[in-house]
């Protein structure tokens, strides 16, 4: 069994993206995997990093059980939309909230030889977007993912990070939406 944990980075409640990641909990769920999940709209807390990397910013209880089980899990699935060629502010400020305890320590300690706490995760990014996916990738270079893949999780010790890239989100049939749905389930159903 692997302990999953499934972050939704959209910042409207009952998206597109929240349908992915419960597709993938759904199928984590019968392949008899634990999920904490974690949809950004739904949860209460300040985005901003108000004191950087200089004093704490007590974290709020949504954001204390998704540091614990940010902790806790083996697998970390992140969705979110491209926005203005990155993700989401909230998930941004997600990510720099929930780590700022843990790097704040770190730096406490002096000169840190590895920012590496969470060595032995793997993760998987899920993002959509209304370009077709092809064309971020060749000739956006795909940055978001590239920022998020190596500047956050490689720089904290997850890998590998795997990626799927869902392109022309707005255009799409149902039907290619629900086989998206279903690729989700199966990802899930075996923790990739």
């Amino acid at each position: 069994m692997t302990r999953i944990m499934i972050v939704v980075g959209h910042p409207e409640q009952d998206s597109f993206c929240a349908a992915l990641g419960h597709a993938y909990e759904t199928g984590a769920r019968a392949g008899g995997h634990s999920v904490d999940f974690f949809d950004l709209s739904r949860m209460s807390f300040d985005a901003i990093l108000r004191g950087g990397y200089h004093r704490l910013q007590p974290l709020e209880p949504d954001l204390e059980a998704a540091r614990r089980a940010l902790w806790q899990c083996d697998h970390v699935v992140i969705v979110f939309p491209l926005w203005l060629g990155d993700m989401p502010a909230i998930l941004k400020g997600f990510f720099e909230r929930i780590m700022q305890p843990s790097l704040l320590e770190k730096q406490a300690q002096g000169p840190a030889a590895s920012w590496k706490f969470f060595e032995k995760k793997s993760a998987r990014v899920v993002i959509t977007m209304g370009m077709p996916g092809f064309i971020y990738r060749l000739w956006f270079g795909a940055h978001a993912l590239k920022l998020l893949k190596r500047n956050i999780l490689h720089f904290v010790g997850i890998k590998p990070v795997e990626a799927t890239i869902l392109g022309g989100i707005a255009s799409v049939s149902a039907e290619q939406r629900q086989a998206w749905l279903k690729d989700m389930e199966r990802l899930g159903a075996r923790a990739g």
